[in-house]
């Protein structure tokens, strides 16, 4: 099991969550629940409409788009991150390829948390905006 040290760790390292501190990282983590999940267990699908977001404590997963793979993501990296915010459909299937420990967030309540804690969802707004900026460097903002 992952200390609350290193959960709030690995939160931290999201980029949706990076400008958070103290106690409004520790409400974000209170979300986050730690699973343990199979190989070969799909996490998601392409094109299936986002619930949730997983951070990797152990493990690796494959990330394929259009039956290709695409990536591996190992300790520390995450996937389904923008689905906390939109709900879209998802642009790739992930997979466990190796039995795996995450971290889990899910939509419905990291909503919940945004309208108590106005101050995180303004963080994750800005960070959200810098996202884009990132995406498109030359796109007049």
């Amino acid at each position: 099991m992952a200390s609350a040290d290193k959960k709030l760790e690995l939160l931290a390292r999201v980029p949706l969550f990076s400008a958070l501190r103290g106690r409004d990282l520790e409400r974000v983590g209170q979300l986050a629940d730690e699973i343990d999940v199979p190989a070969g267990k799909v996490l998601m699908r392409q094109g299936d409409t986002g619930q949730e977001f997983f951070i990797v404590v152990d493990g690796t997963l494959r990330v394929e788009r259009d039956g290709k793979a695409i990536a591996e993501r190992g300790p520390g990296a995450f996937v389904g991150e923008i689905a906390l915010v939109d709900e879209a459909p998802r642009s790739a299937t992930v997979t466990c390829e190796t039995p795996c420990r995450l971290l889990v967030i899910g939509h419905r309540e990291f909503h919940a948390l945004l309208h108590e804690q106005r101050e995180i969802e303004r963080a994750v707004l800005v960070a959200l905006a810098d996202r884009v900026r990132q995406l498109e460097p030359q796109q007049a903002h």
